[in-house]
């Protein structure tokens, strides 16, 4: 974060979507579904538009038919971006709720798997989510990390990656362009101790795999073939 393309096509909000529940998990207000006796875990950390966004709930509940527990928190603590309000302020919004902070909150959400016997999570972020999950990658919290049209990052955040990592980026995107997540593989390829791989969706801009229109069958076949690579990645590296 940020580029103007965080903010365009903003979901609908329902927090009722999803066949998961709400409940409190590691402090936060948290979708979530999958089996209860499952021993792998993924947490799905939302773009500004949080935890609510039918699309993300649904990606959700098809990780976890796939048989892991997943967790979607709201780390805005019933605050996401609302352009709807004519009063909302995007840069007062940005610092109060920094990725900084979000990782920090993403601490106790994976203390509380653990305390739960989940003895191995993956993450997966999207744009401002995507942040989190790189700075979580760089510590010992989770196994692997799949991170989809992330904001700004920095070299230097990349070269703290220890874990197995996936970048899934668009042809057309401001805040992660092609070549900056290209370069980032060929960093991390220099890295013996994890796996890396960079793939970017051609026709397609930031936001694509939780924000398309439903209705537009090219923009579904690429956020599913997303959708499917990040599912397969955590197949391979969280067991």
């Amino acid at each position: 974060m940020s580029s103007s393309q965080c903010f365009e096509n903003p979901p609908k909000l329902n927090p009722s979507c999803g066949s998961g529940t709400v409940q409190e998990f590691g402090g936060l207000k948290t979708y979530v579904t999958g089996p209860p006796d499952s021993t792998l875990s993924i947490l799905l950390i939302s773009d500004i538009f949080g935890y609510e966004a039918p699309i993300l709930r649904k990606l959700a509940d098809k990780v976890a038919a796939a048989g892991f527990f997943v967790v979607v928190p709201d780390f805005f603590y019933g605050d996401p971006v609302d352009l709807d309000n004519p009063q909302f302020d995007r840069d007062a919004w940005r610092k109060v709720h920094s990725t900084d902070k979000g990782y920090e909150d993403a601490k106790p959400v994976i203390a509380a798997l653990r305390s739960k016997g989940l003895s191995s999570i993956g993450a997966a972020g999207f744009c401002w989510g995507g942040k989190v999950v790189v700075k979580l990658a760089s510590s010992d919290d989770i196994k692997a990390a799949v991170v989809l049209h992330p904001g700004r990052l920095t070299i230097d955040e990349i070269n703290e990656v220890k874990v197995p990592i996936a970048f899934l980026g668009a042809e057309f995107d401001h805040a992660s362009p092609p070549e900056q997540l290209k370069e980032f593989g060929e960093i991390l390829s220099k890295k013996s101790e994890s796996e890396s791989s960079v793939k970017i969706f051609p026709g397609v801009s930031h936001g694509w795999t939780v924000r398309y229109n439903i209705d537009d069958e090219s923009a579904v076949k690429s956020a599913e073939e997303a959708h499917c690579d990040m599912l397969n990645w955590f197949t391979k590296y969280v067991k």
